[in-house]
């Protein structure tokens, strides 16, 4: 399954050119970063979570998901991404949010 975000000044169809990919592997899902440009050279980034997959007769596919990060978002996804995984790492250190 491939969910698509807003679209905005993208046409689906443009062509879009791989500036930058990372791959990172996390047990059983992989981790794609691309960083895309537009022929306008606007840039924007792709997130996508693979995970294999196997059906009861064995055979396997690969389950995507995938989200498009723009330009303008990226300070607040970041922001909200720190703030998020910090607050993980403290639940693990058995520190609840707010009781510090």
């Amino acid at each position: 399954m491939e969910e698509y975000g807003k679209n905005e000044g993208f046409d689906m169809n443009e062509d879009r050119e791989e500036v930058y990919s990372k791959v990172v592997k996390a047990g059983k899902r992989t981790y794609f970063f691309d960083v895309k440009a537009t022929r306008n050279n606007d840039y924007y980034l792709t997130i996508t979570e693979s995970k294999k997959k196997f059906d009861q007769d064995g055979n396997s596919s690969f389950e995507k998901h995938k989200i498009f990060l723009y330009k303008e978002d990226f300070d607040k996804f970041a922001a909200g991404l720190e703030e998020a995984v910090a607050v993980v790492k403290a639940a693990l250190e058995g520190r609840l949010p707010g009781n510090d």
